[in-house]
């Protein structure tokens, strides 16, 4: 188990402070591997300053037992190992100062902490599906079985949002000042999807408690970026060997390049997470559609037609100079003119660094683990883009690819004929779609019938379903290899 004694002396990157005063004013929910290499390393940079003291208590609600019992044995500690393509840097964090698992420690503690005077930030990574709101962003789902649980038992939550009402319902009872809530996820908006679960959750609960909450509450915008693959044997032994034989179970590695963009509006003090290279702003849209469109619509683009293809990891997409060229052209043409950025961001400068990023041999992300839950990324990656085109009269075949390939790839085979395990919150109704309707014309038909992803514009619109259709019947018979090499000349 890793400690700073038994580290070898050539980890130079280590805590240079006394982490005997740091103090937990943060609470973060969902103590996974984004949040390891991104928030908790700002946090750990700002306190190597020795003009902070804050730290953070880690809270796990489902899942993750191991992590949060592995790193109570280490102290807290853990090794972020940055990999870019002709090097590597390893560095130990050492900004977590308490942690706790429902399962472990009781749902009780983690609410007694978040209501704790102390807590000025409560975070959350917790993807998607963690907000419990209804596709595209028009509510709570009153009938999640988790908030459904929430309401029935407020005092033992099960969900996220639930967590948080519960903390707050009781900060307002003691007529303790409220926390502000900070999302990390990478959702558009954020933070006015975690106020909407919050304040909905709320009002079901009591009216009173949302107005509460909506009068004494701030729920931040941020837009945070950075690549992390799910940990694997591989990192972890390689994060030993860089360590001189010191084993780290809670280790992690990502690439070099990171950023978070912050809206600076807190209800309490926060960091100077500035200070170590995070960016406060006004409004952190721009950036954000930015990233999601860019970056994340490359992703999944990549993603279905290389996982369709065989391609394992990005970086083998990337090494196949079609998909390469492809995408490159899918930024600028079709994801790039759909935005509105400030003057000082170059969007050529920025499709170049994302094909450098994507190509880092070094990290093996895993197309597989991009193609999650499509059906609560593709609205704001993709289906935004399109309706921005189709407003404007203007070319979107590229990201009609990529909507179809999303279809191709719930088919449940790819092109070798090896079958795909799907992973979605919606993955028993696109199962049964795809089970009742013939491959081709049929099954593009069935899967535009999903209001919750397409709405009623789309599947209307005649010119995005020939595109859609073109590309899924170019997929099904020639497969993605052929289809992405046709387009390119």
């Amino acid at each position: 188990m890793l400690s700073l004694a038994n580290l070898p002396q050539s980890i130079t990157n280590r805590p240079n402070y006394n982490r005997n005063k740091m103090v937990a004013k943060i609470v973060h929910i969902g103590f996974g591997a984004f949040h390891r290499a991104h928030q908790a390393l700002f946090t750990d940079r700002l306190l190597n300053t020795n003009l902070s003291n804050w730290s953070i208590c880690e809270v796990n609600i489902i899942g993750g037992e191991q992590l949060i019992s592995d790193i109570r044995k280490q102290d807290h500690l853990y090794t972020v190992l940055e990999k870019g393509a002709h090097s590597e840097q390893a560095f130990i964090i050492g900004s977590i100062k308490e942690s706790l698992h429902a399962s472990i420690d009781g749902i009780e503690a983690i609410i007694e902490k978040m209501a704790d005077p102390a807590i000025e930030i409560v975070s959350l990574t917790i993807t998607e599906k963690g907000y419990c709101i209804l596709p595209g962003g028009s509510g709570l789902d009153l009938n999640n079985p988790l908030i459904k649980a929430d309401l029935a038992n407020p005092n033992n939550p099960q969900s996220a949002p639930g967590l948080v009402v519960e903390a707050l319902a009781r900060r307002m009872r003691k007529g303790v000042a409220s926390f502000t809530a900070l999302s990390c996820d990478n959702i558009p908006e954020n933070g006015l999807a975690l106020k909407m679960a919050v304040i909905d959750l709320a009002k079901a609960r009591d009216p009173k408690l949302a107005e509460w909450i909506n009068a004494n509450t701030t729920f931040p915008c941020t837009m945070v970026d950075r690549i992390v693959p799910a940990a694997t044997p591989e990192t972890l032994t390689e994060i030993t060997a860089i360590l001189g034989g010191v084993q780290d179970p809670c280790g992690i590695a990502c690439e070099p390049f990171i950023q978070w963009v912050i809206e600076d509006n807190f209800v309490t003090s926060r960091p100077n997470w500035d200070q170590v290279g995070a960016e406060f702003v006004q409004d952190v849209r721009p950036y954000e559609e930015m990233k999601l469109r860019m970056l994340n619509g490359s992703h999944s683009f990549l993603a279905y037609l290389g996982y369709l293809a065989g391609y394992k990891h990005i970086n083998d997409c990337m090494r196949d100079e079609h998909y390469k060229k492809i995408v490159l052209k899918l930024m600028l043409d079709q994801q790039a003119p759909t935005l509105n950025v400030p003057p000082h961001v170059n969007l050529q400068h920025y499709a170049d660094k994302l094909i450098e990023r994507f190509s880092n041999p070094a990290l093996k992300h895993q197309t597989g683990q991009i193609a999650m839950d499509g059906t609560q990324k593709l609205p704001q990656r993709i289906l935004d883009s399109i309706r921005w085109h189709i407003e404007h009269h203007s070319d979107f075949s590229l990201l009609a690819l990529a909507v179809a390939a999303w279809m191709r790839y719930i088919g449940g085979s790819d092109d070798n004929h090896q079958p795909i395990v799907i992973q979605d919150p919606m993955k028993e109704q696109l199962i049964t779609l795809v089970s009742n309707s013939n491959d081709g014309t049929e099954r593009v038909n069935k899967l535009l019938s999903l209001h919750a992803i397409f709405g009623s514009d789309l599947p209307n619109n005649e010119q995005f379903k020939q595109h859609v259709t073109a590309h899924y019947l170019s997929l099904m018979t020639k497969g993605a290899k052929q289809t992405i090499k046709n387009l390119n000349h």
